[in-house]
């Protein structure tokens, strides 16, 4: 079995949304004093690769606790959009180049290449989103979740986040930012998984993404 971690790690010194602060790592127990090694990290749950549900957007709507373990795994695709400029668009022509497989993925991961630029200034730029039509597309299909390798699934400057209110406000799926390594999982489909930790009323948390080929 083949398998690709997709997932950052995360660490002190990581790129954070702005705003946010960075993880903090504080030694609470050591081998010297306790026998034993235990560390308190204080983070957002948006930290790093992560995962959006709808709470993160709407009150009362569908927490990452509330969801089925099934959500969290299955088929997926990556459509590849690195040859995009800053600023430009996903539409429908990458999706369309794939047949048959998006509609029979559980996920579609969208790489712009942009995990390369993971720790610089340039991390944050103006980096490409889908269109309008393309969110159409995944509200209207049965995917369980979609996923990136930048920040957001809005522009950085889009400080309403209207794709995540378009995408989270009647359909019960998760969002996925800031993978990696979207590049070495070909053009087909293939297995996924991005659970997140289980926290009460979790508006959002730090994932491991992996996929897997048998």
């Amino acid at each position: 079995m083949k398998v690709i971690d997709l997932t950052h790690t995360i660490r002190a010194d990581m790129p954070v949304y702005p705003g946010t602060e960075p993880p903090q790592f504080e030694p609470a127990n050591s081998y010297e004093r306790d026998g034993f090694k235990e560390t308190r990290l204080t983070m957002y749950t948006h930290t790093g690769t992560h995962m959006d549900p709808p709470a993160h957007l709407f009150p009362g709507r569908t927490t990452l606790d509330m969801f089925p373990p099934e959500q969290f795994i299955g088929r997926a695709l990556v459509i590849d959009c690195a040859e995009l400029a800053e600023g430009a668009a996903v539409t429908m022509d990458h999706i369309r180049r794939y047949g048959d497989k998006a509609a029979r993925a559980d996920f579609l991961l969208f790489r712009l290449g942009w995990d390369k630029k993971w720790g610089t200034d340039a991390y944050f730029g103006d980096y490409p989103c889908i269109d309008n039509e393309v969110l159409t597309y995944i509200k209207a299909g049965n995917y369980k979740g979609i996923g990136f390798d930048v920040i957001g699934l809005d522009p950085i400057a889009d400080i309403d986040l209207t794709r995540h209110k378009e995408l989270f406000r009647d359909t019960e799926i998760v969002n996925i930012e800031n993978l990696k390594n979207l590049e070495l999982c070909g053009d087909g489909l293939f297995w996924f998984s991005c659970f997140p930790l289980k926290l009460e009323n979790c508006d959002g948390s730090p994932i491991r993404a992996v996929a897997w080929f048998e």
